[in-house]
């Protein structure tokens, strides 16, 4: 790291009392909506579990424990161009650990990547080579947890984020050379930073592999790009694909063409923000209708009580918009669209419709005309977990980014 440039010293995460207290106020005081004939969840998500949920929310839940679990690492701070730049870390152990950044997404916080920062940083202390450690940066994303408030780039998108974390990277910290990785809007962040800084990086690894332009378009917050579903599709690949689609399709739309009126109801009320968040991580997790299977209460809560505390809905929800009204512009004109080594990770619970195993999954990929924007030399895929990978699966999340990076560095 660049002492010259680097914060003279980490700054612990702090929520005030008072922002806690009013946080309390407003559970207490839930005008709640009524519950009639949702037993089935056709209409988004069961009450009983929220409510459940809140009241331990109330009266059992300690942010106090999680702060100070989340503050065994290091935390800084700085601004970067303008933008307010949280970032947890994690000293690499090893003889030359590699820089790392990690970038998350939506509903996701910087701590959803808190049971691989370890592993990756001190892989010595869990039986593999120390020469394979990193040294770990975690960022909130602009607008997202303790990088707020965001008040002098209201256009900030992916491609955008990307610029962020070069500087932040290169020009902050002093690295020449690092490596990436993310999943979800993370993954978009690091193939934007696969795509222009190749020469600047020793590779990324992704949780998924979408186009750059996935939301470029009048219908960017399409799935199907404006296709009907064909009337001669067999009725269980139907039914799959109006499964995906239902999981997916309500927060796209929403973010894209209304981020701003959603906001207002989100950002007033911590039940209503937690409901909205809470559909997504038990639809999006392999967690087959049991979201403690994957998430335990307290888990639930930290990642709640960080956007929260942090007033970061709106912003976090606007990147969708932000996305689509800034479209994404490629910086050369070589193929791979992606120049840098990537390796990828795929997980069961998101196979598309007729891919059933593992294998399928990466055959699927290989014939799509995703995989030529990718230089990918590394492609796992897993008949199980969900969305939240380096959370729901993290041995296998590190050892596939271990393999992507082996000598390469």
């Amino acid at each position: 790291m660049a002492d010259s440039s680097f914060p003279p010293r980490p700054t612990p995460i702090h929520v005030p009392d008072a922002v806690l207290d009013d946080l309390a106020t407003r559970l207490r005081a839930t005008r709640w909506p009524r519950e009639i004939g949702n037993e089935d969840g056709y209409y988004g998500l069961r009450g009983p579990y929220l409510r459940e949920l809140v009241a331990y929310w109330i009266d059992g839940y300690d942010w106090r424990a999680a702060e100070k679990a989340i503050n065994a690492y290091e935390h800084y701070r700085v601004d970067v161009g303008g933008v307010p730049v949280h970032f947890m870390r994690r000293p690499g152990v090893g003889p030359n650990p590699t820089p790392l950044i990690l970038s998350h997404g939506w509903p996701w916080t910087f701590w959803h990547w808190a049971k691989v920062v370890d592993p990756l940083a001190d892989p010595g202390a869990y039986g593999a080579d120390p020469a394979e450690a990193f040294d770990v940066i975690v960022p909130s994303l602009p607008g997202f947890g303790f990088s707020t408030p965001l008040t002098e780039h209201p256009d900030m998108n992916f491609w955008k984020i990307a610029e962020v974390w070069h500087e932040l990277m290169t020009g902050v910290l002093g690295h020449r050379r690092y490596a990436a990785a993310g999943c979800d809007v993370g993954a978009l962040v690091t193939g934007q930073l696969g795509h222009k800084y190749a020469d600047e990086l020793y590779g990324i690894h992704i949780g998924s592999a979408q186009k750059l332009t996935m939301f470029n378009g009048d219908r960017g917050w399409d799935l199907s790009g404006g296709n009907p579903i064909p009337d001669d599709l067999p009725a269980d690949l139907r039914a799959r694909l109006v499964a995906l689609e239902k999981r997916f399709a309500v927060h796209l739309a929403a973010h894209v063409l209304d981020p701003a009126t959603l906001g207002y109801g989100l950002t007033d009320s911590p039940v209503g923000m937690l409901a909205w968040i809470l559909q997504r991580w038990t639809t999006w997790s392999d967690s087959r209708g049991d979201i403690e299977t994957v998430f335990t209460k307290d888990d639930l809560l930290t990642h709640a009580t960080i956007y929260w505390a942090c007033d970061a809905i709106g912003s976090s929800i606007r990147t969708y918009a932000n996305n689509n009204r800034y479209p994404w512009r490629p910086s050369h004109d070589r193929w791979p669209v992606v120049e840098a080594p990537t390796g990828i990770t795929f997980v069961g619970h998101e196979n598309p419709p007729g891919v059933t195993t593992a294998e399928q999954r990466v055959r699927h990929f290989l014939d799509s005309d995703r995989a030529a924007w990718y230089h990918h030399v590394n492609i796992t895929a897993y008949d199980h977990g969900g969305h939240f990978i380096p959370w729901e699966i993290p041995d296998e999340w590190v050892d596939d980014l271990r393999r992507t990076f082996r000598g390469r560095r």
